[in-house]
């Protein structure tokens, strides 16, 4: 019999046995570690903690991990899905459009997919997801003319506020630091402060030289801030920040390559907020 259930606790070991095999690019520490982050992260009243199994006799055939996290949208509170790490044994693939159907359910939530394979983009298509990223612009911020009198400081995961941020902002950068980012304040001249959270690459080429912008308030902020952030990290040897766009970016050098992220439900996802998403919570 197949049926399928909530992941829990005592699933673990069988659920990274599970993804391991199924993602051998990944080694069992890394579901390990993020799994572990997921048990003590707030999740929404009403939705799983970890995402849904496939159970065949009590053991686990399939899995689909997902990151529920309370949103503000325009005002209003929201909830948004990040479909993560999407597995079933070759032998129950018939039984995966069962993992979808639950953990899709809820009409008012919004599902993002921020990893998709470009062989698997027509499919996405047909279950209608619509794309909000067309792909990353690789940027070369230290070649940009920094804004007079622009500093740049470190928070970390101690902080208990940050001069000019709000709370939530405060709380989402040193949120952020203990999942092992990089959280950023850029201080203007007329004391505004931009928030950034910054992460490693892992592709193999250009791992050592480029960071991923995870957040942002708004990717103008992006733009002003690109010099004095460039010359921060180029001290750290590292030359380029990656960001989510949909073509070319205005007022910076660099190079723009596709790679298309997908959302289905009432809120599009706005550029440049990868926050507690899968590439912070389960790493790059």
């Amino acid at each position: 019999m197949i049926r399928c259930r909530e992941i829990g606790i005592a699933d673990f070991d069988a659920i990274t046995d599970l993804l391991a095999s199924g993602f051998p690019m990944r080694s069992r520490d890394y579901w390990v570690e993020g799994l572990g982050r997921m048990s003590g992260r707030e999740v929404p009243e009403g939705f799983p903690r970890f995402g849904y199994l496939l159970d065949h006799d009590g053991a686990p055939v399939g899995a689909l991990l997902l990151i529920h996290t309370a949103r503000n949208d325009d005002g209003c509170t929201s909830i948004r899905c990040n479909l993560s790490s999407w597995y079933v044994e070759p032998a129950f693939r018939s039984y995966a459009p069962m993992l979808a159907k639950v953990a899709q359910r809820h009409k008012d939530v919004t599902y993002i997919n921020i990893s998709a394979a470009q062989w698997t983009w027509q499919a996405i298509e047909a279950q209608g997801f619509r794309r909000y990223c067309g792909g990353m612009f690789f940027s070369f911020p230290a070649v940009s003319r920094p804004a007079q009198a622009m500093r740049v400081e470190v928070v970390g995961q101690d902080a208990q506020a940050v001069a000019g941020l709000s709370e939530a902002n405060a709380a989402l950068l040193t949120r952020h630091a203990a999942y092992g980012c990089l959280s950023l304040v850029c201080r203007a001249a007329d004391d505004r402060a931009f928030p950034f959270v910054l992460q490693p690459m892992r592709i193999r080429r250009i791992a050592p030289l480029a960071m991923q912008l995870i957040y942002c308030a708004h990717v103008a902020d992006y733009v002003v801030c690109a010099g004095a952030i460039g010359r921060f990290l180029l001290w750290r040897g590292r030359i380029s920040v990656a960001v989510e766009a949909n073509g070319r970016m205005k007022g910076l050098v660099g190079l723009y390559r596709e790679r298309r992220k997908y959302f289905k439900g009432p809120h599009r996802p706005r550029l440049a907020d990868l926050s507690d998403s899968e590439l912070v919570i389960y790493g790059p």
